[in-house]
């Protein structure tokens, strides 16, 4: 059986590196600590804001492919999109209570907030879960796999410059070196030198020995840009 092209697979598996990483640095940070709070709840800001992107993208793009072929297909994970912009407010006004309650009260305000990032994971995780089960047997019922890689190339274009570094720091160094040597070989060869070096410096640091030689091994094959 042919594998079938997975539109979810590469980004929510950087996504949930994202979420896992966020929850354990809530858990241990000192909130009594004024600048490792300051750099700890801007780095829960940043998945909020990296969420809030990635389900804009899929209402705009993927659920209206899916509803065009096969109506009613999206209302379940529809209704969970609506529940995650409540929870990001929510996750919002806990960061202000860390921000904002006195210091006595700081570690328990931390807690809650730690407890509430756990519970949004928790039901991040089986949304995208399902995604992947439900909304991929639609998609695949539906649509060639050049259909949807044309639906994957549409919400790239529009993520933002400034956010696609970041994207690439949390989604490359969570996939296989497999994957990631062959993302590599599909992107490279469009990427300035520059970007090129770049993208392999943020890289080096976040991979293990064995994996970034894995992945040094094939960049000297795939060509420069032209």
């Amino acid at each position: 059986m042919n594998q079938r092209f997975d539109i979810y697979r590469n980004i929510h598996m950087g996504v949930r590196a994202l979420m896992m990483e966020t929850l354990a640095a809530v858990g241990r940070m000192d909130a009594e600590d004024a600048a490792e709070r300051t750099h700890t709840l801007a780095q829960v800001r940043f998945p909020l804001t990296f969420c809030r992107m990635h389900l804009e993208k899929e209402n705009r793009f993927v659920h209206p492919a899916m509803e065009s072929r096969a109506p009613g297909s999206t209302r379940s994970i529809a209704a969970d999109h609506v529940g995650h912009l409540r929870a990001f407010a929510d996750l919002e006004s806990d960061i202000a209570a860390v921000e904002t309650t006195p210091d006595a009260g700081k570690p328990e305000a931390a807690f809650l907030l730690y407890r509430r990032l756990g519970l949004f994971v928790g039901e991040n995780f089986v949304h995208m879960y399902e995604e992947e089960t439900a909304n991929n047997a639609v998609l695949w019922r539906t649509h060639s796999d050049p259909e949807i890689i044309a639906i994957e190339q549409a919400i790239i274009a529009q993520v933002p410059p400034d956010l696609k570094p970041e994207v690439m720091r949390w989604m490359l160094p969570a996939l296989s070196p497999q994957t990631r040597a062959h993302l590599f070989r599909v992107m490279a060869p469009a990427m300035p030198p520059e970007a090129r070096g770049g993208v392999l410096a943020m890289l080096k640091p976040l991979l293990s020995e064995a994996n970034w030689r894995k992945l040094d091994e094939i960049t000297h094959t795939v060509p420069a840009a032209a």
